[in-house]
């Protein structure tokens, strides 16, 4: 075992733990939602509102996750399904957003709750994904989850230009052998592509993807609740 976690940055106290930061990034939150639903661009959009209420890059990053439009959340809530429609189903993960969002919830890292209810995080792959602490605590809560909805059979998808991927997949399966769950891990090229034309139900809080899926399940607020895990929880509105 490894001493990584995927906890909070230095300074991320400073920036998130404050009433008064907070205040300001809900303000940002309700003008970027304006925008964005007159067809403002995002990245312009962020840029103004990042002005307007002098924030800071990780600050931005968190504004950007938690915003979306009136028609977009409007969609992403028709498209959502509840845990009593999962059984019997197949759910297809997208494995690093789900995976690297739990690490960072159970480390005690900022997460934040968005317009749309999705919960999102400041952590990413870039290029490499690295084990940590809490990687294995992920995968069984994914495990409990995949037996409480009594799931057909849940699909990791991974993307496979990341280094580890391949790694990763291998813990996953050897972990689904030893606990006999119908568990299948796929590395795909354009995951998100994948997830949104070729899976019928999908778990993710990637905005494109929950743009362009089919139906969709907010695995991450369904193990909060049923899990009562302690989150470091930032709602943005």
């Amino acid at each position: 075992m490894n001493n990584r976690n995927r906890g909070k940055n230095t300074g991320d106290d400073t920036l998130f733990g404050a009433e008064k930061q907070i205040d300001k990034l809900k303000l940002a939150v309700h003008d970027m939602n304006y925008l964005l639903s007159r067809d403002y661009a995002e990245r312009a959009s962020s840029e103004l509102v990042g002005n307007r209420y002098k924030l800071k890059t990780r600050q931005i990053q968190a504004l950007r996750g938690a915003s979306a439009s009136e028609k977009q959340i409007q969609n992403r809530k028709l498209k959502q399904i509840e845990a009593s429609d999962l059984k019997d189903k197949i759910i297809y993960l997208d494995g690093f957003n789900i995976l690297i969002l739990l690490e960072s919830l159970l480390s005690q890292a900022y997460i934040f709750r968005g317009l749309d209810g999705c919960y999102r995080d400041l952590s990413g792959v870039h290029g490499t994904y690295k084990r940590v602490n809490q990687t294995q605590k992920s995968i069984e809560l994914v495990s409990q989850f995949f037996q409480k909805t009594k799931l057909q059979k849940l699909v990791w998808i991974f993307d496979k230009p990341v280094s580890n991927s391949g790694r990763i997949k291998q813990i996953i399966l050897e972990f689904a052998q030893e606990n006999n769950l119908n568990w299948e891990v796929d590395l795909q090229f354009n995951p998100d592509k994948f997830l949104a034309e070729n899976a019928e139900i999908i778990a993710s809080s990637d905005a494109w993807i929950l743009d362009h899926c089919k139906k969709w399940f907010n695995v991450i607020d369904y193990l909060i609740q049923e899990e009562k895990l302690s989150v470091n929880l930032i709602k943005m509105f």
